[in-house]
């Protein structure tokens, strides 16, 4: 079986138990669920969580001025808000959400947009964590502010106007993470005001077929590439990965990452941008 080429980006429940009093290593639980749900992951936080771990919102991390949710902040506001959390330059940053593979990958996405690349995904998340028998808790302890440095790598990112652009140019193929109902249209959006349906040209990849619904970590490097594969993913052309709101376009990024793919980028304002948009173009 072929090996990830970056498995550096993923860490095990084993792996982060043996380091839990390793200094340099940063533990954030980045549990972030669809409004739909009705959970609250800041709360299921507080609940219990690993320890040490803190708690990273990506709706409060974020461009607060935008009505769309949980847009990228300024490298400034970035900066700020991990300096807060106690977590430098020099940390080896692991982050998980409740399901394994869900609004982690979202915040891997950012520490590297803003130039951290020392930041691995735990496979499984908290689900593998508590089965594994490993320790949780309810108590957290404010870490001492630290200084963090960032500065955004705007290649990583997609507007817009990039996508209104890449229509004439297909230079770049665009991925929709989304459910197979939603990108057709056969399923209406949850927000209100989003038209259903998909930007023209799109290929559907649900990030579902991206997991392993054994382990809920990410499949095989083999099998990852087959499904990139299977689904008519061009490998000489970039690629910007889509979803409803920039969360789960993250998984299917990683998941390039994962077998050497780094010519992504995610589009930030996902469909939710694209499809409250009056005069952008919809497929179904």
């Amino acid at each position: 079986m072929t090996e990830y080429t970056n498995p550096e980006a993923l860490v095990g429940t084993e792996w982060l138990a043996a380091r839990l009093e390793d200094p340099s290593i940063r533990i954030l639980d980045c549990s972030w669920h669809l409004p739909p749900t009705g959970r609250d992951g800041k709360a299921e936080y507080a609940a219990a969580h690993i320890p040490g771990a803190g708690y990273f919102d990506i709706d409060a991390t974020a461009d607060t001025a935008s009505a769309l949710p949980h847009m990228l902040p300024t490298a400034d506001a970035f900066a700020a808000a991990i300096g807060a959390l106690g977590i430098g330059n020099d940390d080896h940053v692991v982050v998980y959400d409740a399901e394994g593979l869900f609004s982690a990958p979202r915040v891997w996405w950012m520490f590297r947009v803003f130039g951290h690349d020392r930041v691995s995904v735990l496979t499984g998340g908290f689900r593998a964590w508590r089965a594994a028998g490993h320790p949780v808790t309810d108590s957290t302890t404010p870490a001492p502010q630290r200084t963090f440095r960032a500065a955004l790598r705007p290649h990583m990112v997609r507007s817009l106007g990039d996508l209104r652009s890449n229509l004439t140019s297909a230079r770049e193929q665009v991925v929709d993470a989304r459910a197979a109902a939603r990108f057709t249209g056969a399923e209406p959006e949850f927000r209100p005001g989003i038209r259903s349906g998909h930007i023209p040209g799109a290929t559907s990849l649900p990030f579902q077929r991206l997991v392993d619904p054994e382990t809920g970590g990410f499949l095989p490097a083999d099998a990852l590439r087959g499904v990139f594969d299977s689904a008519g993913i061009d490998p000489t052309r970039p690629i910007v990965t889509s979803c409803g709101s920039g969360v789960t376009a993250c998984i299917v990024g990683l998941g390039l990452h994962l077998i050497g793919r780094d010519d992504w980028a995610v589009y930030d304002g996902s469909w939710t941008e694209w499809g409250g948009h009056p005069d952008t173009p919809v497929e179904t």
